[in-house]
């Protein structure tokens, strides 16, 4: 099993007391997380991308150019890259900027997106998102795999001749494809043979798995190497404590603050994989994703979700309204009592190894 820690740099006041990090300290607690992950072993780091709502994501390639300054060994990644809202040169000319100052520690997810009104913001229609991440991929991959590249597609207009530059550091970086609710993100990855990430964050895990087991036959139907379907997973967050018990009384107010701040956007109650499924801090731990407890448990859990997804990369995120000294010591706690654990019960996975050719090409796992 491989680990990352993601932060989508949500910045809303905090659920209980109301109060909000300046966004400059919010930022830099992202550098120092990411500087921390490495001094601890950990696999990867992944920056979120959202356009709406009280989150500092907006612009993840700059927050990665400053990890990738401040770092030397740990492996990029986004979580996710919003394709469908925009421009694949753009994204092609950032995202290799941000390979060649890490040179080669990058991969990326790509998707839809989770946030209805960066639609709208952008002057796109959502009934289309699927159409714009399709075409916006397959041009993207155009745009890293060639040079002097002709183009024409219905989104934007057409190119003529264009290489963007810098290129990648070392040819074109892997694209992993976010899981959330529909079968067209698992089907476009297993068409062009690429791994996906579940997000397991919101939802019981029954409605992932449908997606997992769909996205390994379409692999396999296209002729690509079963053993290069990798898998990741995300969680509903991590929290930890000497004891289970003591784990969710302290962050019962947080979670339930969470919750209610979540019932504030009103969203549509037919609307999949918006909301959480799991009303109580009890119901989460007990049949949702929270990695909340002791790192036993919390070990434990992974295992459990390792049985019905087969995921080989773990994603967690630690809550950002923890105080940050919480927030580093949760990390620590995570990498040095939870994260051995799980790997003495599973096989090594090939993902990220040497064997791995299509990994990163300035990174190998430790």
């Amino acid at each position: 099993m491989r680990f990352q820690i993601l932060d989508i740099i949500f910045n809303p006041p905090h659920p209980v007391t109301g109060r909000v990090v300046p966004p400059a300290d919010r930022l830099e607690r992202v550098v120092e997380m990411a500087v921390l992950a490495e001094q601890l072993g950990i696999d990867s780091y992944s920056v979120g991308e959202r356009h709406a709502g009280d989150v500092l994501s907006s612009s993840p390639t700059v927050v990665l150019g400053a990890i990738a300054q401040a770092t030397d060994r740990i492996l990029l990644s986004t979580g996710v890259t919003v394709l469908s809202v925009l421009d694949p040169v753009r994204v092609a000319e950032d995202l290799s900027t941000v390979d060649q100052l890490s040179r080669g520690r990058l991969e990326i997810v790509i998707g839809k997106g989770n946030e209805v009104l960066q639609y709208p913001l952008f002057g796109l229609d959502i009934g289309r998102q699927y159409e714009y991440l399709t075409e916006n991929y397959e041009l993207l991959r155009t745009l890293l795999r060639e040079e002097h590249v002709d183009w024409t597609g219905e989104h934007r207009p057409p190119l003529t001749d264009v290489t963007t530059l810098p290129r990648p550091f070392a040819g074109p970086f892997r694209i992993w494809h976010g899981s959330a609710t529909s079968a067209h993100a698992v089907d476009l990855a297993a068409k062009w043979g690429d791994p996906i990430v579940t997000a397991n964050a919101l939802q019981p895990r029954e409605n992932y798995k449908v997606l997992i087991d769909r996205y390994r036959e379409q692999y396999a139907a296209h002729g690509h190497d079963p053993a290069q379907a990798y898998v990741g997973s995300g969680s509903g967050g991590l929290f930890l404590a000497d004891t289970t018990e003591q784990a969710i009384d302290e962050y019962r107010p947080i979670y339930e603050g969470i919750v209610r701040q979540s019932d504030q956007r009103k969203h549509d109650p037919a609307a999949v994989g918006k909301v959480t499924s799991f009303r109580t801090i009890e119901d989460a731990v007990e049949r949702g994703p929270a990695l909340v407890g002791s790192p036993q448990r919390v070990a434990e859990k992974i295992l459990d979700y390792h049985e019905s997804f087969g995921h080989v990369l773990q994603s967690v995120s630690i809550n950002h309204v923890l105080d940050f000294e919480q927030q580093k010591d949760t990390l620590r706690r995570f990498a040095e009592e939870v994260i051995p654990l799980v790997r003495a019960e599973l096989p090594p996975t090939t993902l990220w190894s040497d064997v791995d050719i299509d990994r990163a090409k300035g990174f190998v796992a430790a």
